[in-house]
């Protein structure tokens, strides 16, 4: 991929902590140093050519499932809640996607990437996973991690159960699939009987969470509100606009939603630092460009601020500017995505 640095942080990182989360792993049983490499700001384009690591090169194929969780049997989204605007369909059920890489051995703790609005990016993700989970060169290897695509609840924006889902500046996204989905990927009958001793890590620098648009401002929160449960966070064209519904009861800490990741409020460099690793991108044409910052809803503003406001704070983060590209285009995951696993699986091992 060309890549024309801007901006590289002299960081030195390295995971260290004495806490220990609800789940049993204490931080300080784990650390690892990824070092500076690829950190920074980047700008990429005009000119685009998918990554052939993005392709089937004819490598050994993982396993591939699907399964449908019912909207009603779920505790945290069950399509009813009172924001919701009722000319604004609610899906019944929602697919849940999986890929079990060929590298993955049954009973080892496998780490994860949750995808939103799945199956979304995932033939890319199964292509980068067949390639480099057995790629020679250990700067560009992945760790074999299962990939989970879920699908939203359906809708979009203000009033809908997606927007409810992604929007939202609460631990709730986080908590569903942390508490629901996880559970119902390793109870599902066809994985059991292909894995009978599948099982997840429970380090929270095993989990990483991915999506476009609200989908990665999703990914953004699932990790700022809940760090003991993921900590891999992947946001392409991110919402970070006001786009939390009015009457949400968030609205009172946090008025202008993900916006306020950047605002005067000023979230990100007002709170103490988090145990995030945080990649981020935006393109030129990206939704809303040229509205003014009264309107709190320009896609490309809002990145560039948060892109700024993580660099201040000192956080291990990679910010890419797309030239000539629009919201979630195709071309920049299929040059970038590869890359961007690569960085983001930076450092991490299955050893404690």
């Amino acid at each position: 991929m060309s890549l024309h640095k801007k901006t590289v942080p002299v960081l030195a990182f390295c995971v260290l902590s004495t806490v220990t989360t609800s789940f049993g792993f204490a931080d300080d049983e784990y650390s690892e140093n990824p070092g500076t490499e690829g950190n920074g700001d980047f700008t990429i384009g005009p000119d685009y050519r998918a990554d052939p690591d993005l392709t089937d090169k004819g490598n050994p194929k993982g396993k591939s499932f699907e399964f449908s969780m019912p909207l009603a049997d779920s505790k945290i989204y069950r399509g009813d809640d009172s924001t919701l605007d009722p000319k604004k369909p609610v899906r019944k059920e929602r697919k849940i996607f999986v890929y079990i890489p060929a590298a993955y051995k049954d009973g080892d703790e496998a780490p994860i990437l949750v995808m939103h609005d799945g199956p979304s990016r995932l033939k890319l993700v199964q292509n980068a996973l067949d390639n480099l989970t057995i790629s020679e060169d250990a700067d560009r290897r992945l760790p074999a991690f299962i990939a989970i695509a879920v699908q939203n609840g359906g809708n979009d924006s203000y009033g809908s159960q997606r927007g409810l889902e992604y929007d939202t500046m609460s631990d709730r996204l986080a908590r569903f699939i942390n508490d629901e989905v996880l559970p119902a990927v390793l109870s599902n009958p066809a994985i059991k009987t292909a894995y009978p001793k599948i099982a997840f890590t429970n380090n929270p620098w095993g989990k990483a969470a991915m999506g476009c648009s609200s989908g990665g401002a999703a990914a953004l929160t699932m990790g700022w509100f809940r760090p003991d449960l993921f900590r891999r966070l992947i946001t392409y064209s991110g919402t970070f606009v006001d786009q939390q519904d009015d009457d949400a009861a968030e609205e009172k800490t946090y008025p202008l939603g993900a916006w306020e990741y950047h605002s005067s409020m000023r979230l990100i460099e007002n709170t103490d630092k988090k145990p995030l690793r945080i990649f981020t991108h935006v393109s030129e044409h990206d939704n809303r460009a040229k509205d003014p910052e009264s309107t709190y809803h320009n896609w490309v503003m809002a990145n560039k601020r948060t892109a700024a406001a993580l660099k201040a704070k000192g956080y291990d983060y990679r910010f890419v500017f797309s030239k000539a590209t629009r919201h979630c285009d195709g071309k920049v995951f299929e040059q970038t995505l590869a890359d961007t696993l690569v960085w983001m699986w930076r450092g991490y091992h299955a050893d404690k």
